[in-house]
């Protein structure tokens, strides 16, 4: 769990890096905004490919061989960058470290569903994402500061070698463990319930139109595209409507990150404790989502609330409750799919949820632009009220 928390905090490092040195990259390269976008773009297109195939990858080879592959691709691309000299080497970087990255995740989460049975499988992959959140908090002090002292070069080196170093404990952890139990799987039952659904169980296009699936993978392309604005357009809020310097944003803006952390791991132990006391997984894991949802909406009346501490403080809570939400939505995505295509059908709902953030920025900018941020947080309240009534009215989570 250590080592998928890493990984975790690696990918987030690595991707997140080229924003926070933004300044000095297209200075040095001489870009403009429109090359930097496509930049970023090429990551994003990858990145969303990339979460299908490598599903599908780690459904084949297992989280074992998966983890070590994507951690070696995205590494060497996120270190390629220090050799970029212009648009096109940035570019073929970024789209390598899309393809590294987006294959991590159904790996990792493929790996807490074999390790972990369903009443603990939740604290396993709210722990995996409270790593976006440290990632996040980590990645602006340690790159300005490695920039500033050796340059934006070596910060690249240097974040990209960390995610080298989870290889040599990750292939001896299981050189352990097939000393101990004969073999390298984790989860020997996870072989047989496999070869037990050849014969009759669903098939991945079943799978992927039972109402279950379809209203999960639906609920998190609304919550995702929601976490996109934030993610995106918070910065810019605070400077344009709540007028802070950008030494106040590096000042304050960290602690909605730190909720988002703290409110993944407290979504997870939400529901396995519900579970632990008899609830059930079906009625503990919905009840979460939906109260998590529904205090995510609340987040819309940022753009209302007087004063700065009550705006960080709803921004705070929409993202403490989003990560709660995530936690048991990533979770419950295991659990009414079939073992053996887990990885690929949670690659499915990513690719959805990043599609669903293309479009909230392409829908954002123009409002922002005629009406201000006012419509585009409304606009998330919808999309958590409306993941919410798709869980309530189409979701039912099987134990497995």
């Amino acid at each position: 769990m250590a080592l998928l928390f890493l990984g975790s905090v690696a990918n987030y490092l690595d991707r997140a890096v080229l924003g926070v040195l933004m300044p000095s990259i297209r200075r040095d390269l001489g870009l403009t905004n429109t090359g930097y976008a496509m930049a970023v773009n090429a990551f994003l297109v990858t990145y969303t490919l990339s979460y299908v195939a490598g599903g599908r990858v780690a459904d084949l080879l297992g989280c074992r061989r998966t983890f070590s592959l994507t951690l070696l691709v995205w590494s060497i691309a996120a270190m390629l960058h220090a050799a970029a000299r212009g648009i096109w080497g940035l570019a073929g970087c970024r789209a390598l470290l899309g393809i590294g990255e987006g294959g991590y995740y159904p790996a990792a989460i493929r790996g807490a569903a074999e390790w972990f049975p369903p009443k603990q499988r939740a604290k396993a992959i709210g722990l995996v994402l409270s790593a976006l959140s440290v990632g996040s908090l980590l990645t602006p002090p340690v790159s300005a500061w490695l920039a500033l002292a050796y340059g934006w070069r070596v910060a690249f080196l240097a974040t990209g070698a960390f995610g080298l170093l989870l290889i040599p404990p990750w292939i001896a952890l299981h050189g352990r463990i097939r000393r101990e139990f004969g073999s390298a799987d984790p989860a020997p039952a996870i072989a047989a319930i496999t070869q037990g659904e050849e014969g009759g169980g669903l098939s991945l296009q079943a799978a992927l139109r039972s109402r279950s699936y379809v209203c999960l993978l639906l609920a998190r392309a609304c919550s995702d595209s929601a976490w996109y604005f934030y993610l995106f357009w918070m910065p810019g809020y605070f400077q344009d409507a709540r007028g802070l310097g950008l030494a106040a944003v590096g000042q304050w803006l960290w602690i909605p990150f730190l909720a988002a952390g703290v409110g993944a791991i407290f979504g997870a132990w939400s529901s396995s404790e519900l579970i632990e006391h008899g609830w059930g997984l079906d009625r503990s894991r919905r009840s979460v989502l939906v109260v998590s949802a529904a205090v995510s909406a609340a987040g819309a009346a940022t753009c209302v609330v007087p004063g700065f501490a009550a705006a960080l403080g709803l921004v705070s809570l929409a993202l403490f409750a989003h990560t709660s939400w995530s936690s048991n939505l990533h979770t419950a995505i295991t659990e009414v799919t079939p073992p053996r295509h887990v990885a690929v059908l949670y690659g499915v709902t990513g690719a959805a949820g990043t599609l669903g953030g293309v479009v909230m920025q392409s829908v954002v900018g123009p409002l922002v632009d005629r009406f201000g941020y006012d419509v585009p947080f409304l606009l998330t309240g919808g999309l958590y009220l409306t993941a919410a009534g798709l869980v309530i009215r189409g979701v039912r989570i099987r134990m497995g």
